[in-house]
């Protein structure tokens, strides 16, 4: 069997959750592969060439760079198919070529431009639309993220239920020496932190719900005049419809895009990660953050209840107020934070790339 993968994201040099995705799923599933009784031959292809240590090195995996600047997965990736008759095409992203002969599988992520269309640069949401619709009628097998994304896949696209996969990503634990000692003090001077702080990870755009956290963080911070010293760092580059009044509210700091590396100790440093996002097809910060012990809260919509099970605080993101009481009781009740911080390195164990890959292998190999 002959397994052709779209690879293209994982060479990107700032990651966001896509990428990640990408490059860890494909990294897991040629581990799994290689153990396989019958394992596949994998091709992976490329827009730009991999570093050499980007993926384990495999007899049954082969590496091939198609250099093309514009519409590279419509033209270069489908002309690649054609030639070579792989028996399935797996794209870890929502896009698949709009012809290519053969059988598709394909991850779509989440359908956050149809809730909040705004949220998106007019040309951006029409692509979206336009290749998420093909992929989801095209594809033989669907790869969702989350519960959620796959009711909503049913919903606004009527795909049928039998080609859908509910497939956890994983989240990988740092290595103990990227969270404590040296490290703690290096990011805490490299990104000028305050010495406690809330913490929100992500790209800042309307759809995290900044304007409402803000709002939220400044009801508590008036309430709690003891707590003044407390701030809100707010980590990610700036995405569209960024409101640069969100940087100036007093008490909050805005750090800009953090390095993979200085992710654990960021978080293991906060004294809470909030994430009460309006819409999420995964969250990877919040299990990021239980996997260093840091107790979360997050919305009780879309797909963050599903990850969270009870080792979050969720809240209503509409409601102001909700954030703001949920802050207070993070930083005041101290038998809560243990229990989160319990029960989250124990819910944080559900989901591993090692878990994901052997259920990819096992329904891209059934389809090929």
């Amino acid at each position: 069997m002959h397994l052709a993968i779209d690879a293209s994201r994982a060479t990107a040099a700032r990651s966001t959750g896509t990428e990640h995705y990408a490059r860890a799923l494909i990294r897991a599933l040629i581990l799994y592969n290689d153990q396989a009784t019958q394992p596949m031959r994998l091709t992976l292809y490329f827009r730009d060439d991999p570093s050499p240590d980007l993926f384990p090195p495999s007899p049954c995996a082969e590496q091939r760079v198609i250099r093309l600047a514009r519409l590279w997965t419509h033209l270069g990736l489908a002309q690649a198919i054609a030639q070579q008759r792989h028996d399935v095409l797996f794209v870890p992203a929502h896009t698949l070529p709009f012809i290519f002969p053969g059988t598709g599988a394909v991850t779509v992520h989440d359908l956050g431009y149809r809730y909040f269309p705004e949220a998106h640069p007019a040309s951006q949401r029409a692509y979206l639309e336009l290749t998420t619709r093909h992929s989801a009628r095209r594809a033989s097998l669907i790869f969702a993220d989350s519960r959620a994304t796959a009711d909503d896949l049913q919903y606004f696209y009527g795909t049928p239920a039998a080609k859908i996969r509910v497939l956890y990503p994983g989240v990988d634990s740092p290595p103990s020496e990227l969270i404590y000692g040296w490290r703690v003090a290096l990011v805490r001077a490299r990104y000028k932190l305050p010495k406690r702080y809330f913490l929100h990870l992500g790209t800042l755009q309307p759809r995290k719900n900044i304007d409402r956290l803000i709002q939220a963080y400044s009801l508590w911070r008036a309430r709690r005049p003891q707590h003044r010293d407390v701030g809100l760092v707010l980590a990610g580059g700036r995405g569209w419809l960024y409101d640069p009044a969100w940087g100036r509210a007093e008490g909050v700091q805005e750090i800009g895009y953090v390095l993979e590396t200085d992710k654990p100790a960021l978080l293991r440093s906060a004294l809470a990660l909030l994430m009460p996002s309006l819409y999420e097809g995964f969250g990877f910060p919040l299990l990021e953050a239980m996997h260093v012990g840091t107790p979360t809260l997050a919305a009780n919509t879309s797909s963050l209840p599903e990850l969270a099970g009870s080792a979050s605080l969720l809240v209503d993101p509409l409601d102001v107020e909700a954030i703001a009481d949920g802050m207070a009781r993070l930083v005041d009740d101290e038998a809560l934070r243990s229990d989160l911080e319990a029960r989250g390195r124990q819910q944080v164990k559900h989901f591993t790339w090692e878990r994901a890959a052997a259920q990819a292998w096992e329904a891209l190999s059934a389809l090929a």
